[in-house]
């Protein structure tokens, strides 16, 4: 079998990196290509478009779980982009949001004992007014 070489831009990135890890080099491969936003602004306006495609997808009459799964994948791969753009580590940024999301989390089921209830005994909106005052807290 002849097998003609890959000159594309894209050769050689490997499959077994991280989902995330493979975004960013694919993306950094093809930014030297000169295929790149020249700043953050035209990302965000990116990232807007494809939420806003994943709304219409999430709130369609009949959700297509591919066509969701498809402008899902759209926004992950923006938001590595974004990172990209904004000089920053996205793992080290979704560690930070993890701690600040426990660490609120564990605030608002203390907050609800303290008023002597259990978080899962209240209704949503209940639980929302106890995750602002968590966050106004901290």
């Amino acid at each position: 079998m002849d097998e003609q070489a890959d000159n594309s831009a894209l050769a050689g990135v490997a499959h077994d990196l991280s989902l995330w890890q493979r975004a960013q080099t694919l993306q950094q491969r093809a930014a030297r290509s000169g295929f790149t936003w020249p700043a953050i602004g035209p990302v965000l306006d990116k990232l807007d478009e494809e939420v806003g495609e994943l709304r219409d997808e999430c709130v369609a009459a009949t959700p297509d779980t591919d066509r969701i799964e498809d402008e899902l994948g759209d926004v992950l791969f923006v938001l590595v982009n974004l990172a990209r753009h904004a000089h920053v580590d996205e793992m080290r940024a979704l560690r930070r949001a993890n701690a600040k999301f426990e660490r609120r989390f564990r605030a608002m089921e203390a907050l609800a004992a303290d008023d002597g209830t259990a978080l899962d005994r209240l209704p949503l909106k209940a639980q929302e007014a106890l995750w602002r005052r968590a966050k106004q807290a901290e």
